[in-house]
């Protein structure tokens, strides 16, 4: 099967590379050629359009920042994918969101399958993120190699929109822990704790999370450099908040995390790394949560 890939950022540009490494015949296209400069080095072809790629593969993944733009994008591909195309949509969209486009998809004989993932970009670089699939299953089964070749633990969640929900789940899980990790290291810290041992502490405690592990030694090496912005944190959480109420579930710690993270953008900008989310605490106290021995960046 012939994959083109549409969004070649952060995330997208590592799974696009295991896909080629696995030796799938991979299409690419990304507003910014310069982003397929490895894919290419690795064998891929380029498209000079969306539409050019969708008409050059079976298949079309895209792993792109908002609903806004996967719907433009979607538009372009179905002006030339041919009937029986799969729409393989990576990024984090609403179940709603991806229920309509999957009908505009339907309309012009195109399938869709959801494949939200989560772990973080160094996972994606190692092969071993977290897939999640949605849609119909014997679809998802027929592209279940190509899954298997960017990711480690694939989990079907049910039908189309299914998703979309627990991605959004994990997210806002994922930010909730980041802001009680920072409220935890700064009580290590201004208690006069050892931070790294305070790190490595909580880490075989009962307290520990896979935020603690991973985005946590970012802080402490003050690079917060996790890859991912305030902007898509407010996204997710966004999304959140739309199925607390829809759900009719009462999210009291989500809707905190919220306002915490519209303040992050007020200081530091939508651009800014989702993890400088806790440097407003640091701002706030006048203490840095710094210690020897982290890495700038997850490997």
């Amino acid at each position: 099967m012939r994959y083109g890939f549409i969004g070649l950022g952060n995330l997208g540009g590592h799974l696009a590379a295991s896909l080629r490494k696995s030796g799938f015949e991979v299409v690419v296209h990304d507003r910014d050629p310069a982003t397929a400069d490895r894919l290419l080095a690795l064998g891929a072809t380029w498209a000079d359009s969306a539409g050019a790629l969708a008409a050059d593969c079976d298949a079309v993944l895209t792993c792109l920042p908002s609903p806004t733009v996967s719907e433009a994008v979607l538009g372009q591909i179905l002006e030339t994918a041919k009937p029986g195309t799969t729409w393989i949509e990576m990024s984090t969209l609403g179940r709603d969101e991806i229920l309509r486009l999957a009908d505009m998809a339907a309309a012009k004989g195109v399938s869709t399958m959801e494949l939200p993932v989560t772990g973080g970009v160094h996972l994606a670089a190692q092969g071993r993120i977290t897939m999640l699939a949605g849609g119909d299953k014997a679809l998802v089964d027929r592209h279940m190699p190509a899954l298997e070749a960017m990711g480690e633990q694939i989990f079907y969640m049910g039908p189309l929109g299914s998703a979309a929900v627990i991605k959004v789940i994990t997210n806002m899980l994922a930010f909730i822990h980041l802001v009680a990790d920072g409220e935890a290291l700064m009580l290590a810290k201004r208690g006069g704790l050892d931070l790294a041992q305070s790190w490595k502490a909580i880490k075989a405690s009962s307290g520990n999370s896979f935020v603690h592990e991973t985005e946590g030694q970012l802080i402490l090496n003050g690079s917060y450099d996790v890859g991912f912005n305030m902007d898509l944190a407010l996204k997710d959480l966004g999304f959140a908040m739309t199925f607390g109420r829809d759900f009719a579930v009462p999210l009291e710690l989500a809707g905190r995390t919220h306002e915490i993270f519209l303040k992050g953008k007020q200081a530091y900008g939508g651009g800014a790394q989702s993890t400088q989310i806790v440097k407003l605490l640091e701002d706030a106290v006048g203490t840095d949560l710094r210690a020897d021995g982290f890495p700038a960046r997850l490997e």
